[in-house]
This record gives C-alpha cells, structure tokens and sequence, in this order.
C-alpha cells in the first residue's frame, strides 16, 4: 500500500516536471520566434562611417576643458 502511494508521488512529480519542461521549451521557441520577426521588420540601424558633426562639438568641448583647467591652477 505504501509502495504505491510512492509510486503516485513520482507519477505526479513527473508529470509536473514534465509540464513545466515542456512550458519552458515552448516559452523559448517563442521567444526566439518574436525575435526573428522583430529582426526582420525592424532591423538595427547601421552605424554611419563618415565622422559626425559631434567630433568638432568634441574638440570645442575638450578646448573649454582645458581653458578651465589651466585657470583652476594658475589661481
């Protein structure tokens, strides 16, 4: 008698292990899924290879900072 409430125990430990397997094998094709189709209809954009207008904003930038460092230790 005892051996075969074990046995149940196991069937439904099984049984739930499985479903929850099952659940997660499921939830990663979809995923994968959305993921392709996000990718195909909207790409990521490409980064541009020609320098852009914030390189001079950069050195105008780095110009102020070194003004305001040279006056910090002056006085």
């Amino acid at each position: 008698m005892d051996t075969n409430l074990v046995m149940e125990g196991f069937k439904f430990m099984a049984l739930g292990m499985g479903t929850v397997f099952l659940f997660l094998i499921i939830l990663i094709v979809m995923m994968n899924v959305m993921s392709a189709v996000l990718h195909k209809f909207f790409p990521e954009p490409q980064a541009s290879l020609e320098p852009s207008v914030d390189t001079k904003n950069n050195k105008k930038i780095i110009a102020a900072i070194s003004a305001a460092i040279s006056h910090h230790r002056q006085g």
